[in-house]
């Protein structure tokens, strides 16, 4: 372990241009596959947990509105093979859909796409012409997607009043438009850019001109686990079920038909439970752990969890972690770092809009506001 006063954690210049004005994120740890063929709306139900994305609708001077939705693909025994998002890009059932992938899911994913989408019905690649995707994260963000990205189609305070997942798409541009997305998974608002690589290049400038703040992929690691979201790969890896990683709310549509692992996740939501949760953990001014490193529940000699991811938070003052915990410790509690009589840190819930804080956790009590 390395010793950091994380008494007073100062923000940097980049993590204060995203939760003061804008910062610029590159975000090709993802990867963009367009599924084409015969029948890709219903081949893509029978494998994604989650909503199928509804036509987009036309607006007017080559706009559109759409909505794309978070989903997992999972095993016959509801294991996750990886999570993503969904877009639809054409009306009718031949119409073509877009998958944003974790670059960590991209190889499970294609194994098991040869075994479950049939190819005369369905094909899963990358377009000729290569996607790109940036995010333009902080209060300030929506004001230059507006202006430089948009151009002024879509109004500053629509895109601030977006939810999660809708979009808004230029469709004159490119073989997928540009599209806007708002993401979720951190706390200041946070605006996802789809396009083709040139003019991901080229909206990067305009935006970067316009005063926003490029920044590091370890931004957008650190502002996600102040929002409490798993990424696969981290978090979210291939011996874990959605609802251990608390994610089902978000990733699967409980209406639609079947899927690849339904049957896991009804019974889970029906009859049972599932023996551990992903939690937040405060650890203070304490050394920051390692990855790995277990946690031991008050009374019990045997490991009680692990932690997955740590890092630095300004939002909270202090080192935080997120990690699995077995549900006798039911937050908001106390757990034990590294050995039974290790250092207490304090376990807290995790909720879609972000910690279940409480009385005296910096930042106040209730759920994390999601700004």
């Amino acid at each position: 372990m390395t010793h950091v006063d994380t008494a007073y954690v100062e923000a940097t210049p980049e993590y204060q241009a995203a939760t003061e004005g804008a910062a610029l994120v590159d975000r090709s740890d993802r990867s963009l596959l367009t599924v084409t063929g015969r029948a890709p709306a219903q081949m893509l139900t029978g494998i994604l947990s989650g909503t199928m994305p509804p036509d987009p609708e036309p607006v007017g001077q080559g706009l559109e509105r759409g909505r794309a939705f978070y989903s997992t693909i999972l095993t016959p025994k509801g294991k996750v093979v990886t999570d993503l998002r969904v877009f639809r890009l054409e009306k009718g059932a031949e119409g073509a859909h877009l998958m944003d992938v974790p670059a960590a899911g991209l190889a499970p994913l294609e194994d098991h796409l040869k075994r479950y989408l049939p190819p005369r019905m369905a094909r899963a690649r990358e377009p000729e012409e290569s996607l790109g995707l940036l995010s333009v994260v902080g209060p300030g963000g929506a004001r230059l997607v507006s202006e430089h990205v948009l151009s002024g189609l879509v109004g500053e305070e629509e895109l601030e009043q977006l939810a999660e997942g809708e979009e808004r798409i230029l469709t004159r541009e490119g073989p997928v438009g540009v599209r806007v997305i708002r993401n979720g998974d951190v706390h200041p608002l946070a605006l996802d850019v789809i396009a083709t690589r040139g003019m991901i290049a080229e909206l990067w400038g305009r935006l970067e001109g316009a005063g926003a703040r490029g920044a590091g992929k370890a931004l957008w690691s650190t502002l996600r686990m102040e929002k409490g979201r798993p990424a696969f790969g981290v978090e979210l890896a291939a011996d874990d079920l959605p609802p251990e990683a608390g994610v089902t709310s978000r990733a699967v549509d409980h209406e639609k038909g079947c899927y690849t692992g339904q049957e896991v996740i009804v019974r889970v939501r029906d009859r049972g439970r599932v023996n551990r949760h992903l939690r937040g953990l405060f650890l203070g001014s304490r050394p920051l752990p390692e990855v790995g490193t277990p946690l031991f529940i008050e009374g019990r000699e045997r490991t009680g969890g692990e932690i997955r991811s740590v890092t630095l938070s300004p939002r909270f003052g202090q080192g935080i972690a997120l990690g699995y915990v077995r549900r006798e410790a039911e937050p908001p509690t106390a757990v034990h770092l590294g050995s039974p009589d290790g250092p207490e840190v304090q376990l807290r819930g995790l909720t879609d809009d972000g910690w279940d804080l409480v009385d005296g956790d910096p930042g106040g009590s209730g759920p994390a506001e999601a700004h």
